[in-house]
């Protein structure tokens, strides 16, 4: 009875030895996804392309807003002269641009939502498949994310790659930019040569 009691106490002492070295092999780290998008260079580059696009879009829908205030202020001014009929009937034809106007501003706003949108999610599972890579390749058990949509709400920074994360994304960023450059530039000679 006293034996197997030892042998029974050494077993268990055994086993958490070997948990407690499991538990030594496992590897954490956790990444500040809100950092991480301010700081990664395509997330910039796609963020200013529809500030860009936004801009234009709206210069033009401006010229449309400039002409428009110019044919209120002449209504406005011709009103009386021209009489109520005329008034009413050019009332309803502003009222009418007016609408149109705010129309085709909420349509370019949602474009732009949506395209915008559209390449920002491609960004993140790209980034997430990065980081699931990233995790694999250096031994990782878990991989947490932090930020405005906190999962993580306390971890030590010895265990914050975010930085070592950014920095190789933008190289691979950069690369890939690189690459497409060369592309373009080899598709202008081939283009350039057949004129």
């Amino acid at each position: 009875m006293k034996k197997s009691i030892l042998v029974f106490g050494l077993l268990l002492a055994m086993a958490s030895c070997e948990k407690a070295t499991e538990q030594k092999d496992f590897k954490t780290a956790y990444v500040d996804t809100s950092k991480l998008l301010e700081e990664y260079t395509e997330a910039k580059d796609i963020e200013e392309k529809y500030k860009s696009k936004g801009e234009e879009m709206g210069k033009q829908l401006e010229a449309e807003v400039v002409r428009f205030r110019s044919e209120a202020a002449a209504f406005q001014k011709n009103a009386q002269t021209y009489g109520p009929q005329w008034a009413q009937q050019k009332g309803a034809e502003l009222q009418q641009k007016e609408q149109e106007l705010s129309y085709a501003q909420q349509a370019i706003l949602r474009q732009l939502q949506d395209e915008s949108g559209k390449e920002m999610d491609s960004l993140v599972k790209d980034v997430k498949k990065f980081i699931k890579d990233y995790g694999k390749e250096k031994g990782y058990n878990y991989i947490y994310g932090t930020g405005d949509a906190a999962t993580v709400l306390y971890a030590k920074d010895e265990y914050d790659i975010t930085n070592e994360i950014i920095k190789l994304l933008n190289e691979k960023y950069k690369s890939s930019s690189s690459d497409d450059k060369k592309d373009e530039k080899a598709e202008t000679k081939v283009d350039s040569t057949k004129k």
